[in-house]
């Protein structure tokens, strides 16, 4: 039984000997396990943060672009937006542009009648101020001619109207008494320079130098007292004058009046001048008659010039007239029915 003792506590040692080295084994592979798995998740983490630094320095470079991208968008929006505002000022020049062509068009697409009735209305409506203007109706009536030729050039049937229209203004102007103002107006300046050379009643004639007649010769002893006798006749035919005077006042006007008697005279004629140019027939009429009577009544009836100043003045008398301008209203609204198309 002594012997038996020893062999049981060897194989417990040997059993956990051999226990110790399967669990030193075990923590061995574990431990081995668990450093691979370190390994292992620290290169996977490695791998990750580089990664996650690529992806890092890529945001930011995208981030840089696109920066750089927002600025160039703002710039090009910039730009599209003055690129706009000119484009709407270049769109209203276009648009008045346009306007103005289609007035343009309108205008020149207007057809050759229509611009005919313009023109011949424009001359007449000129022509017709001008003849109120001088107080003549040539001015018009040679409008009226010249409108004439040009519609019977035109050879137009709707313009017949206008044509008769015209022809009967043209009648009724010829047949209408106007005053000839600018002949009037020459006549009238002819008398002013006659005015100074006109005798005045109580002026004194000249003597006529009347050349002597030869007389049949006589003895020297008769004639001394026939050249006495010739010279007292002579004399006495100087100092004695019978002459008839109608007006008594024309022997009272003094040599030193007769100036002012004469610039009077002009200062009545001159007034006449205005008269006419004012269109007053009226007082042009009264001052003539006035002139007229302050020549007979100062000026010497029996001289040819105050005859003929007095003639003048009777002629300036009745051609000066109190009738009104001729108008032609029948011919301007042939104008406008014709300019309406109807």
């Amino acid at each position: 039984m002594g012997p038996a003792v020893p062999a049981t506590v060897d194989a417990a040692q040997v059993r956990s000997a051999t226990v110790s080295r399967g669990t030193l084994l075990a923590l061995a592979l574990l431990s081995g396990a668990a450093l691979l798995s370190s390994v292992m998740l620290w290169q996977r983490l490695s791998a990750i943060q580089e990664q996650l630094a690529r992806q890092s320095a890529d945001t930011g470079a995208n981030a840089i672009e696109a920066r750089a991208l927002a600025r160039q968008a703002q710039d090009i929006a910039r730009d599209a937006a003055a690129r706009q505002l000119v484009l709407e000022s270049r769109l209203s020049e276009v648009a008045l542009q346009r306007t103005q062509l289609e007035d343009l068009i309108q205008s020149l697409s207007r057809s050759r009648d229509e611009n005919l009735v313009v023109d011949i209305e424009s001359a007449l409506r000129l022509a017709q101020q001008q003849t109120q203007l001088t107080g003549s109706p040539e001015p018009l009536l040679a409008a009226l001619r010249t409108a004439d030729q040009r519609l019977a050039r035109a050879a137009q049937p709707r313009l017949a109207r206008l044509r008769a229209s015209i022809a009967r203004d043209i009648d009724r102007i010829r047949a209408a008494t106007v005053t000839d103002v600018p002949g009037l107006l020459a006549r009238i300046d002819d008398i002013v320079r006659q005015v100074d050379e006109l005798p005045l009643a109580n002026a004194v004639p000249a003597r006529a130098v009347v050349e002597p007649t030869r007389k049949p010769p006589t003895t020297a002893a008769g004639v001394w007292w026939q050249r006495w006798r010739d010279a007292v006749a002579e004399e006495a035919r100087g100092l004695v004058r019978v002459n008839r005077i109608d007006q008594p006042e024309a022997m009272l006007v003094a040599p030193e009046q007769a100036f002012f008697l004469r610039e009077n005279m002009k200062l009545k004629l001159l007034n006449v001048r205005l008269s006419l140019l004012a269109r007053q027939n009226d007082a042009a009429r009264a001052d003539v008659a006035a002139a007229g009577a302050a020549l007979n009544k100062y000026f010497d009836p029996s001289s040819r010039r105050t005859q003929a100043v007095a003639t003048q003045l009777q002629q300036v008398q009745g051609q000066v007239r109190s009738s009104e301008l001729p108008r032609i209203e029948e011919t301007l609204a042939a104008l406008v029915t014709a300019a309406g198309g109807k």
